[in-house]
């Protein structure tokens, strides 16, 4: 009997057999590779794929004044985040939410619109009248793919008090761009902490996977030296004067003479850290260490004092005053003197007389004088805790010349400094002799740890007793001289007013502009604070034709304002009737 021959049927049976045997046999072929020879690969490919590596951003520490107000935090704010892959109309929702979170449109649709994308920032740190607006929306709608999440914000609950020493943080990311802020960052910011989560392809956690927390370390905190209200009362009396005088800018200085504590800088122009929208740059500036200028006649008191110290002079010593001193091709005038004086120490100080400083210089010499300068802190940072911090410019004796360079400096002048190096000179005086170096921060308090106290050099520059005879001799300036408007009603108080013409870099000095300036110290009995304020380019009359340009006139009233308030907030006993 015949062998029945293949059906069609039968062929097509035995086809899909041997296809599906093939399928198995790659399937085995492929399981054999990824569960046998390459599963280790595979599965930390997954891992990869499911495990999430998040950091943990560090709390920023606060910055606080000296009785423990807050002049900068961090508090928590709303960001508004979206994943794009689950966006039904990524553009549409731009469109919407573009006009309420004051993003442009045509930025938040390239946000929304990247391919692959599963993550994009809406707007960040949202304020409060937008967020409303935008939870609102969302809800109403039932945006799916737009969520919220909690991110930290830097306020300064102050507002523009001190804002040039505090500065402030780049918005997006919290790095410190200005002031104590930037300087002190790294000490601020803390150390991030790192998060390790598996999660779903739609960003949820994994029950029972990996879930590993390494904790961020909070920044560290700044105590400040700073006095609120004083530095409050420094800012107003200084916007006042600037106001006034019709002077560009100004600063105020007040330092602790002990301690060296600042407890005022204030600045004008100033601004509010909070809203930093369409500033001029320039304001950020903190002039009182950025800035420099000749201090002029603010700066006999080293001359005169070092001239004490060394026994070349006493103060009643007579000078015969010309009323013209020429030196080589430089010649030497005293403002409103017409004729020759004899002049003692104390009157060539009260009466703030050039030529009979210069005298006093010639007895004194050069190598000495420059010694003394150098030991007050000139040509060297006064603090080295702000940013931008300048050590001004005193040249070496060694390239001074031999005709005008010792006269001009005796007066103020071929010496740049900054309003701070100032303030420190008369602090020294006013401290027994003793220069203290000026700080800001008063203590550093870790998040871990124990409290870091600030400790301030020290160096003596002058005896006790030529301290003292300074701050006679200063007083008399106050009570008979060129600083009468600097007298406060209850207190003894010394100064030296200065004015100096103003020199612009690339033209020279200026026939129209000065510096006017006032540095005093007070009580005189024992000394507690030291003000220093510096007017640049004050212009106008008082009636009767008093020139505003002058020290005396600009400037010493405002720290007259400033003292004033300041040894009332101390509680600093009155020591005259």
């Amino acid at each position: 009997m015949r062998r029945p021959g293949w059906r069609v049927a039968d062929l097509r049976l035995v086809l899909v057999a041997v296809v599906h045997v093939a399928a198995w046999l790659a399937i085995a072929a492929r399981l054999v590779d990824v569960q046998g020879l390459h599963a280790e690969a595979f599965a930390e490919r997954g891992l990869e794929q499911r495990v999430r590596h998040e950091e943990l951003a560090a709390k920023r520490g606060t910055i606080f004044d000296r009785d423990g107000v807050e002049l900068a935090v961090s508090i928590s704010a709303q960001t508004m985040i979206a994943n794009p892959s689950q966006l039904a109309d990524p553009v549409g929702v731009a469109k919407l939410l573009a006009p309420l979170v004051g993003v442009e449109e045509a930025t938040l649709v390239e946000r929304l619109t990247r391919e692959g994308s599963q993550f994009a920032y809406i707007a960040r740190r949202l304020e409060r009248e937008a967020l409303d607006n935008v939870v609102a929306l969302v809800e109403s709608l039932d945006l799916e793919g737009v969520y919220f999440i909690d991110e930290p914000k830097r306020v300064y609950p102050a507002g523009g008090l001190a804002s040039q020493i505090i500065g402030f943080v780049q918005d997006d990311d919290g790095v410190g761009l200005e002031g104590l802020e930037y300087e002190f960052d790294e000490v601020l910011a803390g150390t991030p902490g790192a998060l390790v989560v598996e999660r779903d392809p739609f960003g949820n956690p994994i029950p029972q996977g990996q879930f590993l927390v390494d904790p961020a370390v909070p920044g560290s905190d700044l105590v400040l030296t700073i006095d609120r209200e004083i530095e409050f009362l420094a800012q107003q009396a200084l916007t006042a004067a600037v106001e006034r005088t019709g002077a560009i800018a100004g600063t105020v200085v007040v330092l602790d003479v002990q301690t060296g504590e600042i407890l005022a800088i204030a600045n004008t122009p100033t601004f509010d850290a909070n809203d930093r929208s369409n500033l001029d740059v320039d304001r950020f500036r903190n002039r009182a260490v950025t800035d420099v200028y000749e201090p002029g006649s603010t700066l006999k008191v080293v001359t005169v004092a070092a001239a004490l110290e060394e026994g070349v002079v006493t103060p009643s010593d007579v000078f015969t005053v010309p009323q013209k001193l020429v030196i080589h091709d430089k010649s030497y005038t005293d403002t409103a003197r017409t004729g020759e004086e004899e002049m003692t120490v104390a009157e060539i100080v009260a009466r703030s007389s050039n030529i009979g400083t210069i005298l006093i210089q010639d007895q004194l010499g050069n190598d000495a004088h420059h010694r003394y300068l150098s030991a007050f802190g000139l040509g060297q940072v006064a603090s080295g805790q702000f940013p931008g911090e300048v050590d001004g410019s005193l040249q070496p004796v060694g390239e001074w010349c031999k005709t005008t360079c010792g006269p001009s400096t005796a007066i103020g002048y071929r010496v740049d400094v900054t309003p701070l190096q100032m303030a420190a000179v008369f602090a020294a005086i006013a401290n027994d002799g003793v220069w203290v170096e000026p700080h800001i921060v008063k203590e550093v308090l870790p998040g871990r740890g124990a409290p870091e106290p600030f400790e301030p050099k020290r160096r003596p520059v002058l005896n006790a007793e030529t301290a003292r005879t300074m701050r006679l001799l200063l007083q008399g300036v106050v009570e008979r001289g060129t600083g009468t408007r600097a007298q406060i009603a209850g207190y003894t108080v010394g100064g030296k007013t200065g004015t100096t013409e103003k020199f612009v870099p690339g033209e020279g000095y200026s026939e129209t502009d000065r510096i006017a300036s006032f540095i005093g110290m007070a009580p005189l009995t024992e000394p507690r604070i030291v003000v220093a304020v510096v007017l640049d380019s004050p212009q106008g009359e008082l009636e009767g034709g008093v020139d505003l340009r002058f020290g005396g006139v600009s400037a010493a009233p405002v720290f007259a304002e400033v003292a004033e308030a300041a040894l009332h907030l101390l509680g600093v006993a009155p020591d005259a009737g």
